[in-house]
């Protein structure tokens, strides 16, 4: 019987990940589609993509997949072909290729199966999340945004959009998906006729969002085909201007990629210029917080003096 989880340690898998000579590349996709058998379908993903020294973190639901993952250069091709013949929907299915794709992003497979494959708050069984909005082009998204009469919407968490987001956009005051998705239709109530533009990472999150707004009674949502990845892979390779600035938040060991050099954030601790996430340095908080180098060596990397003092009196112990 094939392994079906990993059984290695993080710091031997972190070891092994250094020590790798061949380039990874770093992808994102996502499909909404229907899989039956998902516990099946899950231990039948792990076996192949394990063989094919595939990292990163998938969520298996009766909904479809959602999936960040890094893949040996040598083994991309093989992946994406072997992924397109697994589900009927999933032929010539859409990757997001990472901005920044020299960092190593992931050091183990993790393939769950989850209710959703993105927690969504929403209880209602007539909602249908593939009835989604329009899709939005670069140069469509570029041109909307100077329009006064069209409203951008950032479908990502408050610590995602403080390092960097789109020109003009507004944020929905919350760190989770699910009171977001509710929260933006009563927000936005009384513009159901405005043009309104929704934004994520890399798509995920502001489609299913397009689709409960039209559920709604929204009539013009639209949303930005793959997400900022996408928007900015496409604007630097046709040299058309980036309307996002700062920083993309992405949620593995890179935590963030430089879309342009603006600086949009501040330490949370001593309020310089800075977009710098980490977690505290202790385990029993590892709140996620910005922190500048120099705030770093004096809290020892941790979010306040109350969790340094923590850490070094367990190391005196």
């Amino acid at each position: 019987m094939p392994v079906l989880h990993n059984k290695i340690s993080n710091q031997e898998l972190k070891a092994r990940l250094i020590a790798e000579t061949e380039p990874r590349i770093t992808i994102s996709f996502y499909k909404y589609c229907l899989i039956k058998d998902h516990q099946i379908f899950r231990d039948i993903l792990y076996i192949n993509f394990f063989k094919l020294e595939v990292l990163g973190r998938i969520y298996i639901a009766q909904e479809g997949i959602n999936a960040q993952i890094s893949v040996p250069i040598s083994r991309y091709k093989k992946m994406k072909k072997y992924l397109y013949q697994m589900h009927p929907d999933f032929n010539n299915l859409h990757m997001n290729i990472a901005v920044d794709n020299n960092a190593k992003s992931f050091w183990v497979l993790r393939i769950k199966v989850r209710n959703r494959i993105l927690a969504d708050g929403i209880d209602d069984p007539y909602f249908q999340p593939s009835n989604v909005g329009k899709y939005l082009k670069v140069r469509e998204v570029n041109d909307s945004i100077e329009d006064p009469d069209t409203i951008l919407v950032d479908m990502r968490n408050n610590y995602e959009y403080e390092v960097g987001h789109f020109i003009n956009a507004i944020t929905i005051p919350s760190d989770t998906f699910r009171d977001q998705i509710l929260m933006v239709v009563k927000i936005l109530k009384k513009n159901k006729n405005k043009k309104i533009i929704m934004y994520c990472t890399g798509g995920i999150r502001c489609e299913k969002a397009s689709a409960y707004m039209l559920y709604n009674g929204f009539n013009n949502v639209y949303h930005i085909a793959g997400g900022i990845i996408e928007y900015t892979n496409y604007a630097r390779k046709h040299g058309l201007p980036l309307k996002f600035i700062g920083k993309n938040f992405v949620f593995d060991a890179r935590m963030g990629e430089r879309i342009t050099d603006d600086i949009i954030s501040h330490c949370h601790q001593c309020g310089t210029s800075c977009d710098t996430h980490r977690n505290c340095f202790n385990n029993f908080c590892h709140v996620l917080f910005i922190q500048c180098l120099r705030c770093a060596e004096i809290y020892n990397k941790c979010c306040s003096i109350r969790c340094q003092r923590q850490i070094e009196s367990m190391l005196d112990n």
